[in-house]
């Protein structure tokens, strides 16, 4: 096993480009199964996850070939597997995206439960019942054994916005016959970047961005050549690490509009951000104060669907928020167990109330102090990391290989701004 070892209060300095997106290229790597000709990926990260799906597409007979560190050929042409490997799937949740482009092209999927972060109960709900509109049998005894004769367009209401749900359903009726209309759609931008890179290669979807998607079902689906979008959630990570370390940083490859539900919470924390077309600069040395509410009251952040706050970041506004003058209120309504790490914060000094599986209370600023910890999953790994970046003394992060699953070569980069921080063994 991999840590990390940082040695904190050191101001990050200089520029750093954002990956391709983390959530966006899961799904875009499964939807290559779609296609009966080659896809050139661009702008994919290397990180632990998205390798992971490219070892399942292999392993399902899809030629892969690397052209570059980040761009990939995918060659899915002669796929005839639908058993998905049970190491490799039960490595990710995003394996079970595989299930919807299998059962299209080859109307059986074979697939075990999905692995992934460890942050509260994550329903397959959501992609069964869709599968089963779709005309989708499904057995259930270990695996999730499903086939169809032939999937048939359907109208489909979300009993909730599902990321991967929606992702799912979407891949599944590109392919079926007749119309595909999907209420409740989640709107994520790693969703409307799989919606346009659908269309690219051929796919008829109308409603990309919004709540209600319509899919008009086609014979096949070309090949074709796609760059992945920007990872929105590393460029909030990077601003708020910028900003408890009064740093001055700038982040290029932005999408300012998959910020719109960012930007303003961070101000709420006091961050200030200076934006230029597809750059974003935090200024040094800010003074982080919670900005309240009407009244005096104490302001919240809380999360939701897209376009709320991203559930991936509560774990970083918990630890921009120990920095900043003032209390807070964090509510976590997605996931009961993500919250569940601030213990890690208050042992290096945070002063942080867990009211519930659900809410956090944060008054800051507190003085952090390194400390030896371990990172139960992908966002509260960073903010641990964000955390030793700005204490006092030493600290040592555990299960670097959750960081990685997320973030590509994150010490390397960080090394790049100056940042004290080392890759040890053991």
């Amino acid at each position: 096993m991999e840590s990390f070892v940082i040695e904190g209060g050191q101001p990050l300095q200089g520029t750093i480009r954002a990956a391709g997106n983390k959530n966006g290229v899961l799904p875009i790597l499964a939807a290559t199964l779609l296609a009966d000709e080659p896809v050139t990926l661009r702008n994919v990260p290397r990180i632990r996850d998205a390798q992971t799906m490219v070892e399942l597409l292999a392993g399902l007979g899809a030629e892969i070939e690397w052209l570059g560190d980040h761009e990939v050929r995918v060659d899915a042409s002669n796929v005839s597997s639908y058993t998905l490997d049970q190491e490799l799937a039960t490595r990710i949740r995003a394996s079970f995206l595989l299930a919807g482009p299998l059962l299209a092209r080859l109307g059986r999927a074979s697939a075990p439960p999905p692995g992934g972060d460890v942050i509260g109960r994550r329903r397959l709900d959501p992609h069964i019942h869709a599968f089963a509109q779709l005309g989708v049998e499904i057995e259930v005894d270990g695996r999730y054994e499903m086939r169809s004769e032939g999937l048939r367009g359907s109208h489909i209401f979300m009993d909730e916005a599902s990321v991967m749900a929606t992702e799912n359903t979407v891949m599944a009726a590109t392919l079926a016959q007749g119309e595909t209309v999907i209420g409740n759609a989640a709107c994520e931008p790693h969703i409307q970047d799989l919606c346009r890179f659908l269309v690219s290669l051929g796919a008829q979807i109308e409603g990309i961005g919004s709540n209600v998607l319509r899919i008009q079902g086609v014979e096949r689906l070309h090949g074709g050549e796609w760059r992945i979008g920007s990872e929105h959630i590393e460029v909030a990570s990077f601003i708020g690490m910028a900003a408890v370390t009064g740093g001055d940083v700038t982040i290029e490859e932005v999408v300012p509009e998959d910020l719109v539900s960012i930007l303003p919470a961070f101000e709420r924390l006091g961050i200030r951000v200076e934006t230029n077309g597809s750059t974003l600069r935090v200024p040094p040395n800010q003074e982080l104060v919670i900005q309240d509410d009407l009244g005096g009251a104490i302001p919240k952040i809380e999360d939701g669907p897209w376009p709320a706050f991203p559930a991936d970041l509560t774990s970083i506004a918990v630890m921009v928020a120990t920095q900043a003058h003032g209390t807070i209120l964090i509510f976590e309504k997605m996931f009961e167990s993500r919250l569940f790490f601030v213990d890690k914060l208050v042992s290096m000094g945070a002063r942080i109330i867990l009211c519930d599986p659900h809410r956090v209370v944060v008054t800051g600023p507190a003085k952090l102090y390194g400390q030896r910890m371990s990172s139960p999953d992908i966002r509260a790994g960073m903010a641990m990391l964000i955390a030793a970046l700005c204490a006092e003394g030493q600290s040592t992060i555990g299960e670097a290989y959750q960081i990685d699953k997320g973030y590509e070569r994150i010490d390397e980069r960080l090394r790049s701004l100056g940042a004290r921080i080392e890759r040890v063994e053991g």
